[in-house]
Parts: C-alpha cells; sequence; structure tokens
C-alpha cells in the first residue's frame, strides 16, 4: 500500500521537493535560534558591533523561520490538494469501467463517501506525513546534537521522554485505524440513507412517511455518533498522554538542570537554551502527535480507495477486440442461459432467437420473464455464462466495448437526464453534432415546438433527473439524444408505459420515425403497442415459448393469446 501511494507523488515532484527544502529550512532555523541565543549570552565583554550583529543575525533567522513556515504551509496543501485531484480523477475513470454488478450491490452514498470524505483526509496526509516526519527527525536529531555537545549528562536526562512517547504512538495509531475505518462506513452509511430521502422525497411526503424517514436517519446518525465518540475517546486520550509527556519533558530538564547547576555541573544559560530546545522540540513532536492520528486515518481511507481500484470489472475486452467498418444490425442469440451474480436461480434458458437487420421485434411476457435482462446483454452490461449473442455474424464478446455500445440506442422507461441544459443532454448522444444536427434530432422527436417556447430555449435547465420537465417530455429528449446518437440498433425499454395518451403518440410517432431502417428491439407489457412487429418473442420464466407475428401468435390461442386478452381489459 505504501508503495502505490508513493507513486501519486510522481508528477509532483518539484512541489515535492520545494514543501521538504522549506520543511528543512524551518527545522535548520529552530536549530540555529538557540545556538545564537547562547552565543548572546557569551558577549558580555563583546563591542556593541558583535552584540548588533547577534541581535540582527536573530532576527533574520526568526524571518528565514516565519518566511519558511509560511511557503511550507501553502506548497504543501498545494501539493496535498493536487494528488487528491489525481485520486479523485483516477478513482473516478475507474470508476466509469466496472461492470453494472458492482453497481447493482454498491449504494451511490458509499462511492460518494470514498470520492469526498476519504479522498480529503488522503490529501491531508499527503503532505503532512512525509512533511512532518522529515521536519521532526530533523528538528529532534540538530537539537540533541547539539544539546550533546553543549552538556552530555543532560542531553541523555532529555532524551528518556522520546522512547516513551514513540510507543505511545505506535500503540494508539492501531487503535485510531481500527476507529476510523468504522467511523468511515457510518458516513458512507448516512450519506446513502440522505441521497435515498432525497432521491424519494417525493414518495416519501406522498405516504406522509416522513417519521419513518426520520427514524431510518436517526438510527445510522445514531451509530455514526457513537463511532465518532469511540474514535475521539482515542483521541483524547492519546493527546492527554502525549501532552503530559511533552510537559514533562521540560519539567524533567528543568529539575535536572537545577540539580546540576547546584553541583556545578551545568551553567544557566545551558539550562535556558535546553529549555530552548524542548520548546522548539514540542512542535514538532505536537506534529507527530498528529501525524499519528491522520496516518490513522488516512491508512484507513486509502484502504477504502484500493479496495475500489482493486476491483476488476466483470466484463473487459478480449485481446484485439473488433470494430468492423459497419454494422447492419443482424442478431443472432444461440442457446443463451443467464444468472445474477449471488444468485443461483436462472434468469433466462437456452434462448434462441434471430433477428434480421432492419426488423423490429418485440419481447412480451409478465414481469420477471426475463425481457429487460436479455436486452441487457446485447450491450454487455452484464455477461451470459453460456450461449452466444453475434451481431453480423460476430460474437459481441470479441467486439470492443466502446464500439458495440456505440452501434446500440437505448430508451428506457425512466430516462435519465443530467442536471443541465437540454442542449448537453440531447448532445449526449453525439457531442461533435452541429446545431443544425441538434435541432434536427429535437425536430424528430417532436420536443423542438417545446423547447423553443421556453425562454432559454435549448439552455434551460432541465433540473436534477429532470425534475422541471414533464414524463413525456423527458421520454422525448431522451429519444432526441438517440436520433442524434444514429445507431444501427435499438432497444425500447417500456419506452410508453408511465405515459398519458397525448404524450404516448408524440412519441410513438418519434419512435416509427427513429426505427426506420434500423434492427429495432422492443419490450412491452402494453400489447397493443407491439402488434406492427415483424416478430413477437413471448417469454416466461425466462424462456422463449412462442415466436410469431401477432396474428400468428393470436390464431394459437396459447399464452401470448392469454396475455393480449389481459390486456384488453
Amino acid at each position: 500500500m505504501l508503495k502505490r501511494f508513493i507513486e501519486f507523488y510522481g508528477p509532483h515532484k518539484p512541489l515535492f521537493a520545494l514543501d521538504l527544502s522549506m520543511a528543512f529550512v524551518r527545522a535548520l532555523c529552530a536549530i540555529l535560534i538557540p545556538l545564537v541565543t547562547r552565543h548572546l549570552f557569551k558577549l558580555q565583554d563583546a563591542g556593541p558591533g558583535e552584540m548588533i550583529g547577534t541581535i540582527a543575525l536573530l532576527v533574520l533567522l526568526v524571518i528565514a523561520l516565519a518566511l519558511s513556515a509560511f511557503n511550507n504551509i501553502k506548497w504543501g496543501h498545494v501539493l496535498g490538494t493536487r494528488i487528491e485531484t489525481d485520486m479523485r480523477g483516477v478513482l473516478f475513470r475507474h470508476l466509469q469501467k466496472l461492470s453494472f454488478s458492482y453497481f447493482d450491490k454498491t449504494k451511490t452514498g458509499h462511492i460518494m463517501s470514498r470520492l469526498s470524505n476519504d479522498l480529503f483526509t488522503i490529501s491531508e496526509v499527503a503532505h503532512h506525513v512525509p512533511e512532518d516526519i522529515f521536519l521532526t527527525v530533523i528538528t529532534i536529531t540538530g537539537a540533541f546534537a547539539c544539546m550533546f555537545w553543549m552538556n552530555p549528562a543532560l542531553a541523555w536526562i532529555a532524551l528518556i521522554p522520546l522512547p516513551i512517547m514513540i510507543v505511545c504512538g505506535i500503540l494508539f495509531q492501531k487503535r485510531f485505524r481500527k476507529n476510523v475505518r468504522v467511523m468511515r462506513r457510518r458516513v458512507a452509511d448516512i450519506n446513502a440513507n440522505i441521497e435515498n430521502a432525497i432521491q424519494g422525497i417525493r414518495e416519501v411526503k406522498s405516504f406522509a412517511g416522513e417519521r419513518h424517514a426520520v427514524s431510518q436517519f436517526d438510527e445510522v446518525n445514531h451509530d455514526f455518533r457513537e463511532s465518532k465518540e469511540t474514535m475521539y475517546h482515542t483521541m483524547a486520550a492519546f493527546h492527554s498522554t502525549m501532552m503530559g509527556l511533552i510537559q514533562s519533558h521540560e519539567i524533567l530538564i528543568t529539575i535536572a538542570g537545577a540539580l546540576m547547576v547546584f553541583k556545578g555541573m551545568a551553567t544557566i544559560t545551558d539550562i535556558l537554551i535546553f529549555l530552548m530546545f524542548a520548546r522548539f522540540m514540542t512542535k514538532p513532536i505536537d506534529r507527530m502527535v498528529n501525524f499519528v492520528e491522520q496516518f490513522g486515518q488516512g491508512s484507513a481511507s486509502f484502504e477504502r480507495f484500493t479496495e475500489v481500484m482493486d476491483i476488476e470489472p466483470d466484463i473487459q475486452d478480449r485481446p484485439n477486440p473488433i470494430e468492423p467498418a459497419n454494422i447492419s444490425g443482424a442478431i443472432a442469440i444461440q442457446n443463451l442461459t443467464f444468472t445474477y451474480e449471488g444468485n443461483d436461480a436462472k434468469v433466462l434458458k437456452n434462448i434462441e432467437m434471430e433477428i434480421k437487420a432492419g426488423q423490429t421485434v418485440a419481447l412480451v411476457g409478465e414481469s420477471g420473464a426475463g425481457k429487460s435482462t436479455l436486452a441487457a446483454l446485447i450491450p454487455r452490461f452484464y455477461e451470459a455464462k453460456a450461449g452466444t449473442i453475434t451481431i453480423d455474424g460476430v460474437d459481441v464478446l470479441d467486439l470492443r466495448q466502446r464500439f458495440l455500445r456505440e452501434q446500440i440506442g437505448i430508451v428506457q422507461q425512466s430516462p435519465f437526464l443530467f442536471d443541465t441544459t437540454i442542449r448537453d443532454n440531447i448532445l449526449f448522444g453525439n457531442r461533435d453534432a452541429s446545431d443544425e444536427e441538434l435541432i434536427a434530432a429535437a425536430k424528430q422527436a417532436n420536443i423542438l415546438d417545446f423547447i423553443e417556447s421556453l425562454p432559454d430555449g435549448f439552455d434551460s435547465s432541465v433540473g436534477e433527473h429532470g425534475v422541471k420537465l414533464s414524463g413525456g417530455q423527458k421520454q422525448r429528449i431522451s429519444i432526441a439524444r438517440v436520433f442524434l446518437k444514429n445507431p444501427p440498433i435499438l432497444i425500447f425499454d417500456e419506452a410508453t408505459s408511465a405515459l398519458d395518451t397525448e404524450s404516448e403518440q408524440l412519441i410513438q410517432d418519434a419512435l416509427e420515425r427513429l426505427c426506420k431502417d434500423r434492427t429495432t428491439i422492443i419490450i412491452a407489457h402494453r400489447l397493443s403497442t407491439v402488434k406492427h412487429a415483424d416478430t413477437i418473442f413471448v417469454l416466461r420464466d425466462g424462456e422463449v415459448v412462442e415466436n410469431g407475428t401477432h396474428a400468428e401468435l393470436n390464431a394459437l390461442e396459447g399464452y401470448y393469446h392469454t396475455l393480449y386478452t389481459k390486456s384488453l381489459f
């Protein structure tokens, strides 16, 4: 883990060197000030010129200490921020690679906690740890070298508390890591709970569920409080122990020094300079006290960071993936079987399906029959356990994932709109599209008139999850996005099931234009919307039990006929 952490310093070596050099200047000034002060006490018989020069040197050292501290603090934090930014970028890019299965079992609040709270803690460690260790080692080593040079006997006595401090730091650091790891999990739980409550605020209020929502939040909030109180108990015990040892350091020097002065083994000047060294060492030792706390938090946070980074995507490109020059859209599915991770029940069983290029097919069946799962396997959102899916005769496993998904346009029952403008949401289908292409896509999706009626037109904000728009308007914007993408294969997953009659008609018109000359797969509960399909595949308990045209299946008076008859009433 340490090696992996150090790698993030690579791009910032000059800044890291500046940070450590400023820490070195600070340490050097902290060592030189007591030595120059000692020299000042020996100038009682010297002339005013040497006295003024020594005082001027002390002033310069204090100024140098202040300036180096300024640069050390500023550029140290800048270094930590840049490493935090790099790590957040690396983690976000890695999250984009992970398969749907990871997001199916991981709460968004936990992901957000890793991207924000954990990385901020790591950024503090990134600059404080090397800086504090370097500053402390230089200051304490230099100070004790001078102290042993001045009075070895008193220096040995002054050294006594340091091993005790080191042992305390090691013991408490282990407890810190354990406490912080628990606390981070509790923070993630709070984030997840808040996200659920805020996103579902309409449901909470419509069901008068405020008390239940508050009760759930109080539970996770209480757990967080307890974990944090436990951590603060450890922190208080550690800080009080260390502060006691630091204070005892100065008292020990004073008592031992007084006894040595009485016996003629030291001078008052020696005691004063030793106390100055002790005072200058107090800050680095205090920084090491904070370092133990920060390192405990940072190492726990970095462990959580590496946990995510070590997760490999379930779905990866094969060596030398294929990108054909043209895709017509012919799809063949053979002996396809699928189960979700952690569940032995087969969602799909031995699916056989042939879809010619440009055909419109429908997948129908009751909820849980496997329709959406089957559609999700074509763009490789999940991967089948057995069987094959081919597009134009090429196994989808042999195609580059990015290329494969560029060939498929998906319109879902509940389209997702980003919290930005209408323009940005439509351009998500093709970032390189011109304004003319953008307007044409909106017109084809039957949404242009509405957009032009808005004060800001295409630059109007849609709000979080498109909250400022109706369901039909959101759906038509998502369709315009697919028009702009212009893929050879389309998948409509219950695209009109939750809309009013007027919106449904506008969307049906748009979908008919979109389907022209494209391979189209329609998932539908409302069977009246798929009567025009070239082939209807009827799924039941993960198997294709019937297939044919609407007329052929009705004539069979089998399962489809039963479903269709039910849908009429």
